[in-house]
């Protein structure tokens, strides 16, 4: 059974004149690793995945996979455990996709409701299911209806809960009260995914968070995860107060521009997107340019 508490980085994808930058990306990986994150998200909203074709997107997850596992051949290290994001409202093709994934050394998959067509509670509940049932891997249910268009509902969670493979839940669905029953049920591991909501996530029982403001600074994040599980509640408050204006710059604008924009003036990445995403505003970029000045690469 996977473990998917944490802090856990949700990989962009870098690009430079146009083509997956893989040096780039195999540096990104092994920055995570050695800041102590529990693991990554590849191929997830972050990581610009509908603008990749099918073999981008198995090049870039080898990418990670392979460093990944390198992280394990120091004696004192574990491999790094990689969630990969599966998409679309297409049940059967989905299907197909994680049939593929498992056959890869991945700590589960990451699968957000149907989106566009907002399918009846039912529907997602049939949906979730025969994913499940056909992967080999753990499944993190993915709740984020400003994306997909439709929210699972607090009894929809609790169904999909009993089944042995679905583990953890991405909650985006900003709902203190479904949080709250999904720590006391105790069957999911409740992982916040709006950034903004860590602190009081892991303050009411859940588990950590997959991040994209982690990208940068994450031995912060990290701290602020060990401070609060330790019961610092004082020194948990205070390093996640310091990090709330480099939460809030990273969601200024469309994700994955602003972090983006934040690694490429600290030297990790060229400042590139794919369309329809854009680069972060000018305004924004001299904020954030800012910011990465006061803690350089």
């Amino acid at each position: 059974m996977s473990d998917f508490s944490g802090i856990w980085i949700p990989l962009i994808t870098p690009f430079a004149d146009g083509a997956v930058d893989h040096a780039a990306l195999r540096a990104l990986v092994r920055r995570y690793a050695d800041a102590g994150v529990a693991g990554l998200a590849a191929l997830g909203t972050t990581g610009e995945p509908a603008t990749l074709d099918a073999a981008e997107q198995d090049a870039v997850l080898a990418t990670i996979l392979a460093v990944a596992q390198a992280n394990a051949t120091d004696a004192q290290r574990r491999a790094l455990p990689v969630l990969v994001g599966v998409s679309g409202n297409h049940t059967a093709s989905m299907r197909a996709r994680i049939e593929q994934l498992n056959l890869l050394p991945i700590a589960g998959v990451l699968i957000a409701a149907p989106y566009y067509t907002r399918p009846a509670q039912d529907g997602i509940v049939a949906h979730f299911s025969a994913l499940a049932d056909a992967s080999a891997h753990p499944v993190v249910l993915y709740d984020i209806p400003q994306r997909t268009g439709v929210r699972l509902e607090l009894d929809t969670l609790l169904t999909l809960a009993a089944h042995p493979r679905i583990q953890a839940v991405k909650d985006c669905a900003g709902s203190l009260d479904t949080t709250l029953a999904l720590v006391r049920d105790g069957r999911l591991q409740v992982l916040a995914g709006n950034d903004l909501e860590l602190f009081s996530t892991l303050c009411a029982g859940g588990s950590g968070a997959i991040a994209a403001s982690a990208h940068w600074r994450p031995e912060r994040f990290v701290a602020l995860y060990r401070a609060l599980t330790e019961g610092k509640l004082d020194e948990g408050r205070q390093i996640f107060h310091a990090l709330v204006p480099q939460i809030q710059l990273a969601f200024a604008e469309p994700n994955p521009a602003p972090v983006k924009a934040l690694l490429a003036a600290t030297g990790w990445v060229r400042n590139e997107l794919r369309l329809p995403m854009t680069r972060a505003s000018a305004a924004l970029t001299e904020r954030l340019v800012a910011l990465g000045e006061t803690q350089p690469r």
